[in-house]
């Protein structure tokens, strides 16, 4: 496990311009693992990875024990592996070291071997031991796993990684020889519309589906690229301008983390939003679980008690644009047909 800081500097969140909806699904993602992730689509060269790789820098340093390879928590028993359970068990030492929050790039052509990990079965033979070799899954425990292009994967592959980001496990079988390991992280995926969407099944398994698009106003645009200019330019004294800033955001993402439980959302506002994901013909339940868990994640962001109407129009959107049935002779943007159901239901101007 690589437990130093990526050397290579990263651009600031906080001094990256517009796309507030990509950065809004991330943060509350961030706040809520449980909302189950962030599908980004958009054009090329909109700065998606960018904006993913940016988050890893407000995340707060994570306890692990030193050299497991599942980044196993030393508080929680759900969070550690079988070897470091086994020494708890035994009253042995744990050596706990800090890291940064993992961030785990799938590169494009990755096998499931290398994914989820693969078991020596001739070792495991000869010595009688199970001897598996840790994959991403592994890597990414605690963490941040991106996936670049999601659309351009094995539509498998893609169903391996939605299932252990929702169980939070992964299990690895080979010739009857069965290997489990926590694999709890948060799944980021990108991808560029004209090469082809998702296939819907897989596209409602993640939480939120955030939209960019390409700037238009040239002033913007221009300030855009000459951030990027002085980025490229000097890093270090570039992100130390905005070192106060990431500062006041970490502690506002550590701060809702912990008011989270704390967050009530009405039974009334409950019911409309049930109402709006039956009048949309939104199958299952995903919909309203996800749209109340990213709205209690929102008035936990800013320091509220209770969710409100407002959060709950910010944020379904993204929750419920994904899930809509395509219908090719619909003109129609989901999105908004998701805002016109809203307004109605919840009588929102």
């Amino acid at each position: 496990m690589n437990t130093k800081a990526t050397s290579r500097p990263t651009f600031p969140f906080t001094a990256i311009i517009g796309q507030e909806e990509m950065k809004l699904s991330l943060i509350l993602n961030v706040i809520d693992p449980k909302i189950g992730g962030v599908m980004i689509m958009g054009d090329r060269g909109t700065g998606k990875s960018t904006i993913v790789r940016a988050l890893i820098d407000l995340l707060p340093p994570i306890e692990v024990v030193e050299n497991d390879p599942y980044n196993s928590d030393p508080q929680d028993p759900e969070l550690m592996s079988s070897e470091v359970l086994e020494k708890i068990k035994k009253k042995e030492q744990l050596s706990i070291i800090k890291v940064k929050t993992p961030m785990v790039d799938l590169p494009l052509g990755a096998t499931e071997d290398r994914v989820c990990g693969t078991i020596n079965i001739e070792k495991a033979i000869s010595e009688g031991l199970k001897a598996f070799e840790p994959g991403l899954l592994a890597q990414a425990n605690r963490g941040i796993l991106y996936v670049d292009e999601v659309n351009l994967l094995d539509d498998h592959l893609v169903d391996v990684l939605l299932d252990s980001a929702a169980s939070g496990w992964n299990t690895v079988e080979r010739e009857g020889i069965s290997i489990c390991h926590p694999a709890k992280f948060i799944l980021i995926g990108s991808g560029n519309p004209e090469e082809g969407e998702l296939r819907p099944q897989l596209l409602d398994r993640f939480g939120m589906h955030a939209q960019i698009k390409t700037l238009k106003e040239p002033n913007l645009r221009v300030k855009i690229v000459q951030q990027r200019e002085s980025f490229d330019k000097d890093p270090i004294n570039f992100k130390n301008k905005y070192k106060e800033e990431q500062e006041k955001l970490t502690t506002k993402i550590e701060q809702a983390r912990k008011k989270l439980k704390e967050i009530k959302i009405s039974y009334d506002l409950m019911e409309k939003i049930s109402q709006v994901c039956s009048e949309l013909n939104v199958d299952g339940l995903r919909g309203d679980l996800v749209t109340s868990r990213a709205a209690k994640a929102l008035a936990a962001f800013e320091e509220r008690e209770e969710v409100t109407t407002r959060d709950i129009f910010t944020i379904i959107t993204l929750c419920l644009r994904h899930r809509l049935r395509k219908d090719p002779l619909e003109s129609v943007d989901s999105g908004f047909k998701v805002q016109q159901t809203f307004k109605k239901v919840f009588n929102y101007e």
